[in-house]
């Protein structure tokens, strides 16, 4: 009798059909006295297509799970941010708007008849909370001065005898952000290294504070290694001139910056909408001494010591220690954060009107008159003059896996092009967020002068041109991460809005308004991302996008064209633009110049099409 053959398993068969097809050849080939049944209603078929089924499912979760521990691959978002921070990445999680707004009260005339009483000008305290009409709050995060150089006073009230003004309206400007404050107690059982605690609320923009029942106060920190922070304190120091009389250094530094040690510390996961804070490994029991490193233990050679220690030093390991901070245990922790209250919080210009809750603070309340106070704190009025933006959509799948590799190759410094972008996408979520951003060297410029050319999305998620307060914080936040030589100009990028005709042919028994609607509904999903500052417009992706529509057999023209002023209640940007010039010799692409970036507006009005 003749040895059979063995056949080697073929191990790429990974889906049903092809790991049933092997299965009935393995039997046939190796029992063909024993089974001989291949019915599809018989008992071994049922056995085939149950093992090649479970077959199927363990393929594909191999296959999920392989996908999923990659960057490139993974598809689910949360994994995606897990691997991100693996890498460097810092997600931010929900943004907030800033903006400046116009704040007015009447103030009554002075005693001598002449402009208004200054006694009557109050300081708006810090913290005051105002809303829009759609819900929206915000609140002012500095104290506003009625009383400074540059408030305007203008006559609000007259005698109507005499004619002379009776009351004067004060307005002076202050600056704000989206959200409100908001605290949640959580408490916490016995000690655990590591303790993780979910918070309730959502679209959380910054943790505020955080305590516990004994009065002690946990810091977040980037790295739970990092044992120290910077705050403020109030400069009261005095000194003598040299006339003898004595003044406040607080004049001139208003606040002393501190290093502080902080044992008790914490730090922030964000996913799409909820935060999470993950606490140190140490207990009270175990922290003795946490202590900022002496530099000259670490670069300097120890007289009698008996070897030579590395030189280099990292300083960056002066704020470090081998401790992760505190953990609570047996608490209760009070946590202050700031949320939106809204999913959106940009809004347009006039739409801030209300002054929710506020306090306001008079020099010498005393001596006023109870009734005059009660008038002017009641005639706060609020309005912003300008748009307050800063928040962005979260990025998509396909943009967050750009932005986490751009911020590993950034490595904690500025120095390339794409360094100084990732920096500013980095920015934490409660100074504000910019939609698109490139920065460039400036040619012109005698200096190493680099123009970094920005823009953001209004409350529609149309862009728009960053604010003033927006461009500040980004210039603020760069100060830390960019080259002692380099100089930057903060610009507004121009925006080209364009609108696309296309004439398609439609496959013969096909419904032409079912096939269109297709097609519009993909070249819409095409057009929803937005492009990068100076990224060209390819002509051919609108082919090739209705081309894979089912129902469209060829695609005979596309015109594109440019929309610019008020059409029908749409406003379309107002650059000047000639898009001749600018496309390609053989009309496959707009060349965008590098401060421009395109948008489809208005889609549903701007992309039309014919299916003949």
């Amino acid at each position: 009798m003749s040895k059979k053959r063995a056949v080697s398993i073929k191990y790429t068969s990974r889906e049903f059909d092809t790991i049933k097809a092997d299965l009935i050849d393995y039997i046939k080939r190796y029992y063909p006295n024993t089974y001989r049944d291949f019915n599809e209603a018989s008992f071994g078929s049922l056995m085939i297509d149950t093992v090649s089924y479970v077959g199927d499912i363990l393929s594909f979760y191999i296959d999920y799970q392989a996908n999923e521990t990659f960057v490139e691959t993974a598809t689910e978002y949360d994994n995606i941010l897990k691997l991100g921070r693996q890498l460097g990445y810092k997600f931010k999680g929900a943004n907030s708007s800033y903006g400046t707004v116009a704040l007015y009260i009447i103030v009554p005339v002075s005693s001598s008849g002449v402009g208004p009483d200054k006694n009557y000008m109050p300081v708006l305290k810090q913290g005051a909370v105002f809303s829009s009409a759609a819900g929206t709050s915000f609140m002012l995060n500095q104290d506003v001065h009625f009383a400074n150089a540059n408030s305007s006073v203008r006559v609000a009230r007259v005698d109507e005898s005499t004619g002379n003004p009776t009351f004067f309206a004060v307005k002076t400007f202050g600056q704000v952000m989206s959200g409100e404050y908001r605290t949640e107690f959580a408490t916490i059982g016995a000690y655990k290294k590591f303790n993780k605690l979910t918070l309730e609320a959502t679209d959380i923009s910054e943790i505020v504070s955080v305590l516990d029942a004994e009065g002690n106060e946990y810091f977040e920190v980037d790295y739970l290694s990092q044992n120290v922070v910077y705050k403020g304190v109030v400069n009261r120091s005095k000194t003598t001139g040299n006339d003898g009389s004595t003044y406040n250094e607080g004049d001139q530094a208003a606040e002393i910056l501190k290093p502080v040690v902080v044992p008790r510390r914490f730090i922030t996961n964000k996913s799409r909408r909820t935060t999470e804070i993950i606490f140190g490994a140490s207990s009270d029991s175990e922290v003795t001494k946490d202590f900022i490193t002496e530099p000259q233990t670490s670069i300097l050679d120890i007289h009698g010591k008996n070897y030579i220690q590395d030189t280099s030093f990292d300083p960056s390991r002066l704020i470090n220690s081998d401790k992760f901070g505190v953990a609570p245990s047996n608490t209760t922790l009070t946590i202050t954060y700031r949320v939106n209250t809204v999913e959106n919080v940009n809004i347009m210009t006039g739409q801030l009107n209300g002054a929710t809750d506020y306090d306001m603070e008079f020099s010498d309340i005393a001596s006023l008159n109870a009734s005059t106070v009660t008038t002017v704190t009641n005639s706060l009025e609020v309005d912003n003059e300008e748009p307050i933006i800063g928040d962005i959509d979260v990025p998509d799948t396909d943009e967050l896996r750009h932005r986490i590799r751009d911020t590993f190759a950034t490595q904690n410094r500025a120095v390339t092009q794409q360094d100084y972008e990732s920096f500013i996408y980095q920015m934490p979520p409660k100074f504000g967020a910019i939609k698109r951003c490139r920065i460039m060297r400036d040619n012109d410029s005698l200096k190493r002068n680099l123009n970094l050319y920005m823009i953001s999305e209004n409350n529609f998620g149309k862009l728009t041109r960053a604010n003033d307060v927006l461009k500040q914080n980004v210039k603020t936040w760069l100060q830390k991460n960019k080259m002692i030589n380099d100089t930057i100009d903060i610009l507004d990028a121009n925006v080209i809005n364009l609108s696309i005709d296309f004439v398609a042919v439609g496959a013969l028994g096909r419904s032409k308004f079912e096939v269109l609607e297709s097609a519009y509904e993909r070249l819409f999903e095409r057009f929803s991302r937005s492009p990068d500052i100076g990224e060209p417009f390819f002509i051919t992706d609108i082919y090739k996008e209705l081309r894979n529509v089912e129902g469209i057999l060829d695609v005979t023209d596309v015109f594109v064209t440019k929309k610019n002023g008020d059409v029908a209640g749409r406003a379309y940007s107002d650059v000047s633009f000639n898009l001749d010039k600018v496309t390609s010799s053989d009309g496959r692409y707009i060349e965008m110049p590098k401060n421009v970036i395109y948008e489809i507006k208005f889609p549903e009005f701007d992309i039309k099409g014919v299916i003949v």
